[in-house]
Parts: structure tokens; C-alpha cells; sequence
């Protein structure tokens, strides 16, 4: 287990089951932009009356250049891109880590809801999930490490004092969607960045 606390606390009611798709999205990237766009889409191939849940993970870990931005401002990331794209029938829920893989599932599905149907590109991710009892959708990522977390927060960190709106726009347009990009030039997302030390580290 972890020092970490556990907050936020699980609801009080089990949620439903649906269609998940866990990050944690620091910052929402375009790789997250194709694994919801895709989960979207199987749900509405397969079972387009059950909700997606969006699982924001790391919900309690403490600021820094890893984890640069709360689990409530990139719960506003998501809710962004989402209005953005005039998605229907998601949910947002925010879970904290536990750092025990093992009992990962059984951890956060008292927050995103049990026996659903799991959409990722991470295959570790899938083998807990499949281990667990879960339906498995495992998808193909071009690309990965253009769009590993870690690189997309140290090129957002090396812009990060720079004012020039447009500027931003086309470096880091290549990597985040534009509405979380506005999003974060809109709220001072960036420039905390230039704060939390030097250099990143390939962590999520």
C-alpha cells in the first residue's frame, strides 16, 4: 500500500458498469484524444446505451513536473474536449493510486464501477484488467512515444514561459488537442511548468 492518501473517496452507491477508459491525462494528449474517440466508438457499435467513464488515476498524488495539474483541472481538461467534440453519456470519476498492481482492479473499480469493458493501449493495463474478469479492449497506438506523458509535459515545460499564444499553438497543437491547449492557455495552465524543477522523467 501507500503513504498517499486516499482521497477522493469512493462513492457511497456502486456505480454502474460501463465503458472505461483510465489515464492520467497530465496533460490530455492526442493519444488520449484517440483512445476516447475509440472507446466512444466501440460503445456505440456494441452497447451505445451505457455510459463511458472517464478514469482520471493519480488522483492523490502531490504537484510536481510529474503531475503538474489536480485531478479537478484535468477533470475540466476532459470536460473541455468533451464539449468540444459534442460528446454525450460519459462520466468523469477520479481515483487515487494504491502503488499495489495486484489489487489495482478491485481498488478502482470501487470508483469506476465493476465487470465493465476496458479500453487501452497499454498492455499492462489489459492483463490486470483481463486477469480480473473484465472484457478487454486492447487498441493499437501509432506513435507511443511521441506520445508518452513525460515527453508531452517537458515540451509543454521548455514553452512554458513563452507568451506568445500562436507560437504555442503550433508546437504543442502536434501534441494536446486544441481545445485543451486553449483550455490551458486560458486558465495559466503552462506556465507553472517553469516552477517544478528541470527536466522530466518518463513516468505516465
Amino acid at each position: 500500500m501507500t503513504d498517499l492518501p486516499m482521497e477522493p473517496a469512493p462513492p457511497e452507491s456502486e456505480p454502474e458498469s460501463g465503458i472505461v477508459v483510465l489515464g492520467r491525462f497530465q496533460p490530455f494528449h492526442l493519444g488520449h484524444q484517440y483512445m476516447l474517440e475509440s472507446a466512444a466508438k466501440w460503445r456505440d457499435e456494441n452497447n451505445p446505451t451505457t455510459n463511458l467513464i472517464i478514469a482520471v488515476g493519480s488522483a492523490n498524488r502531490p504537484q510536481n513536473l510529474q503531475n503538474p495539474w489536480t485531478h479537478e483541472e484535468r477533470s475540466q481538461m476532459i470536460e473541455s474536449w468533451a464539449h468540444s467534440k459534442s460528446m454525450v453519456n460519459y462520466l468523469i470519476c477520479r481515483i487515487p493510486d494504491i502503488e499495489d498492481p495486484p489489487n489495482w482492479v478491485e481498488h478502482a473499480s470501487r470508483y469506476h464501477g465493476k465487470a465493465g469493458v476496458l479500453v487501452t493501449t497499454d498492455m499492462g493495463t489489459a492483463e490486470l484488467y483481463t486477469a480480473a474478469g473484465w472484457e478487454v479492449v486492447l487498441l493499437p497506438l501509432e506513435q507511443r512515444e511521441r506520445f508518452e506523458g513525460w515527453r508531452v509535459r517537458e515540451t509543454a515545460r521548455m514553452l512554458s514561459t513563452i507568451g506568445d499564444e500562436e507560437a504555442l499553438r503550433e508546437v504543442l497543437g502536434t501534441l494536446v488537442p486544441m481545445a485543451i491547449l486553449d483550455h490551458l492557455i486560458e486558465t495559466n495552465g503552462l506556465h507553472r511548468l517553469a516552477f517544478m524543477g528541470e527536466g522530466g522523467e518518463p513516468v505516465g
